[in-house]
């Protein structure tokens, strides 16, 4: 009865949730085990804008040819089903790491979908989805400083790893309470330009697509998490990692991928993220990583074995978030002591320090080598121990 009266304050004000333990936890992993991934189709691309707790988002990396990273993301937010909130996101980190990063972050109104669920819609933004399936449009004049016309072309398909991407939570599993679910298209090509008060950046390059749903409070899904895209000539490498809280046994569920033209080489859960060096960030006591080891196995679809690695010191973070910042100093610490939770986000760019990133592959007895650019992050939100 004390769990029940727990979880239901848990869920309404997002305090800490009661020690469930792993067996709360249905991993994505279990799927794998039978089928690593599933090819994404264009139904697979739908937003669930669920009317209970989430946090849903779609987000597109650009790598420009010219050098500049970008991201573009639209979140769509549920709390209790009592109040729906999306926002636009771009943010540009810039080929010159002397020039300071845009940051432009809007509310939206007026939110619609389309019929079936694939194209987004509020004023002044739009996201569109081609009827092929292979091409998404990005359009957003909410801001100014960072008028957005852009398009990604997939080159390779998507996946979900697993039938459907979904780790389900709950002490019933057969009707869970939450749900973790991301689907990528690891290689894309972009196009399009970002209207800044400089003038327009050209955004010609390759790009990477996740669409995320988190479908319960984020800080009960995840304790922290790990993300690398790694976008070179001929192979792209992309990781997503998560730990639940000590609630969910603090369990760690990776999903992630290998791609190049025209094919996923590998995908799966047979991927992961080691922090081999950190230091303590004085302001938060959250250990920062100063290097970073991402690894992939799998087997290709004519049954070769494949390992991937990429390791290396990223340089200076380009960016740390102190995700809670807007929110006023005292509410800060209730939800803090409340729930436990600090979320930072720590982000990396080596291309930005002249720091090479190279992708280690193996595909059966051919070893690869090949240079490329990454975009990671390390995010801390609770302790996990």
């Amino acid at each position: 009865m004390f769990n029940w009266a727990k979880q239901t304050l848990a869920n309404v004000v997002g305090t800490e949730e009661p020690i469930y333990g792993p067996s709360a936890i249905r991993s994505v992993a279990q799927d794998a085990k039978t089928t690593p991934y599933t090819e994404l189709t264009r139904n697979d691309l739908k937003w669930a804008a669920m009317d209970s707790t989430c946090v849903e988002t779609q987000t597109f990396y650009f790598m420009s040819d010219s050098g500049h990273l970008a991201f573009a993301q639209v979140i769509y937010s549920n709390v209790a089903g009592i109040r729906t909130t999306c926002q636009f996101n771009i943010k540009i980190f810039f080929a010159d790491a002397k020039k300071p990063h845009l940051w432009s972050s809007t509310p939206l109104s007026h939110v619609e979908f389309s019929e079936d669920k694939t194209d987004f819609f509020a004023t002044d933004c739009a996201l569109e989805l081609s009827e092929d399936g292979t091409s998404y449009t990005i359009k957003s004049m909410n801001d100014p400083q960072a008028i957005v016309n852009l398009k990604i072309t997939r080159v390779t398909p998507g996946f979900v790893v697993g039938k459907d991407g979904k780790t389900l939570y709950g002490t019933d599993l057969s009707s869970p309470w939450g749900s973790m679910r991301h689907a990528f298209w690891p290689r894309c090509v972009a196009e399009g330009t970002v209207m800044t008060k400089d003038g327009p950046i050209d955004f010609k390059g390759k790009a990477f697509y996740t669409h995320a749903l988190q479908g319960m409070k984020p800080h009960h899904a995840a304790a922290k998490w790990n993300f690398v895209n790694f976008q070179g000539p001929t192979y792209s490498a992309i990781l997503m990692e998560f730990t639940t809280p000590p609630s969910y046994g603090a369990t760690v569920v990776d999903v992630g991928g290998l791609a190049k033209d025209g094919e996923i080489i590998t995908a799966g859960c047979s991927c992961g993220a080691k922090h081999l060096s950190t230091k303590q960030d004085s302001e938060n006591d959250w250990p920062e990583p100063t290097e970073i080891k991402f690894t992939w196995s799998g087997t290709t679809k004519d049954g070769k074995a494949v390992e991937a690695v990429i390791q290396g010191s990223f340089g200076d973070r380009v960016d740390r978030i102190d995700v809670m910042a807007e929110v006023p100093g005292f509410v800060k610490k209730i939800v803090a002591g409340a729930a436990g939770t600090k979320p930072y986000i720590y982000q990396f760019y080596p291309y930005q320090h002249s720091i090479p990133t190279v992708l280690k592959l193996k595909i059966g007895d051919e070893e690869i080598t090949e240079e490329g650019r990454l975009f990671s992050e390390a995010t801390f939100i609770s302790e996990t121990e």
